[in-house]
């Protein structure tokens, strides 16, 4: 263990002593992150970090905060899923599933019930309340941003998510403390972990943005890899409006020959994954040989269908995606998902910000990158 890593694991040098709330909906993560502590640090089986808090709700369907053990002068991590809709909870003898606005509202009352007593209030917040509310045109609400101040005003004083849908949200909230991670270095281990055989070169594969709003993102990991990179780009019918948006009318591809190469593809989610299976469709086209595809959060709101279908037909090879937000038995199951976790990494992060370290080394993942391409190259 190096010098680093033997710093932020010794109890003398925090800011304060640890301690975690996995909210309802986010325990299967804090449970993991929880082991990576008590094995680093040589805690006994029967002591954990994780603090009992929950939200009970009346019959109404009121709700409020519950921390079930001490939290006065902790450094206090908060870790939700905003997205997992699958907890419910009974109102008027009806079973309803949590929305984000529920779990946004569950963590607000976990937040008021330490409010006061902890010494620092952190929030870990994977995929970002509102996040794909994160700009306005026209006559529209700024949610993300709202939410973002609400937290700040009730004393939280870091907020750390990953891969926001856009990372500019921050803007709202100048005076707090705010870290967006990119799991890129998990992405890349599983991927040469489930396809060892995969070449990383010019020759061999490229590196394919969805559209314009993802090449950020992408463009990182073809300078990475030294790879080529292409793009899409959604036409519209800015006519009319279906579901909130104008609906796609095609794709059109820019960049160089696709063909004989692997392609990756990555974006930020999988909502229904209609566009990402339509860009497959159109490298398959193009004569492209694998096709992996990236989604820090896998929603499937269409349910896995259309994606084991494609599967079957051999337009997709692959789907890769965190664990960072719930996932369903049925998707953990398929033949065609690979997860890439994240709770290690997590567990550093925690462990970096308790000791008021740099996260500079945390955060920036090229050296392990580069440590990586190394190791398999060889």
């Amino acid at each position: 263990m190096g010098n680093t890593e033997t710093r932020i694991f010794d109890t003398s040098t925090s800011v304060a002593p640890l301690g975690l709330i996995a909210m309802r909906g986010a325990s299967e993560l804090g449970k993991r992150i929880d082991d990576y502590f008590r094995k680093w640090m040589d805690t006994p089986d029967d002591q954990s970090f994780l603090i009992e808090a929950e939200c009970p709700r009346f019959q109404s369907g009121d709700g409020k905060g519950l921390i079930k053990q001490t939290v006065r002068g902790k450094d206090l991590f908060i870790i939700c899923d905003m997205a997992n809709y699958s907890c419910t909870y009974k109102m008027f003898g009806q079973e309803n599933a949590m929305s984000p606005d529920d779990h946004f509202q569950d963590l607000k009352r976990i937040i008021q019930a330490a409010s006061g007593k902890a010494h620092r209030i952190n929030v870990i917040m994977p995929i970002l309340y509102g996040g794909r509310q994160h700009r306005r045109t026209y006559r529209e609400s700024l949610d993300c941003a709202v939410a973002l101040q609400e937290l700040a005003n009730m004393g939280v004083q870091n907020i750390i998510t990953f891969d926001a849908h856009d990372p500019r949200v921050q803007n709202a909230i100048p005076l707090t403390g705010f870290d967006n991670i990119m799991p890129s270095y998990q992405v890349l281990k599983a991927m040469l972990k489930t396809f060892p055989d995969l070449k990383f070169d010019k020759d061999n594969f490229m590196i394919v943005s969805p559209d314009e709003g993802a090449i950020g993102r992408n463009m990182y990991y073809a300078s990475v890899l030294g790879v080529d990179l292409g793009m899409f780009y959604k036409r519209r019918d800015y006519s009319t409006v279906v579901n909130g948006r104008n609906p796609i009318v095609a794709h059109e591809y820019m960049g160089n020959d696709v063909a004989g190469k692997d392609v990756f593809i990555a974006d930020d989610l999988i909502a229904s994954g209609e566009s990402m299976l339509d860009i497959a469709v159109e490298l398959k086209k193009r004569n492209a040989r694998k096709i992996f595809c990236y989604a820090t959060y896998g929603m499937f709101t269409s349910g896995l269908d259309k994606f084991n279908e494609m599967y079957k037909n051999g337009s997709i090879d692959a789907v890769f995606g965190t664990n960072l937000t719930y996932r369903t038995p049925e998707l953990l199951a398929a033949p065609w998902f690979h997860e890439v976790d994240c709770c290690k990494y997590i567990a550093y992060y925690i462990a970096t910000l308790n000791h008021d370290m740099s996260i500079s080394d945390v955060i920036d993942p090229h050296q392990k990158i580069s440590a990586l391409l190394d190791k398999y190259n060889k």
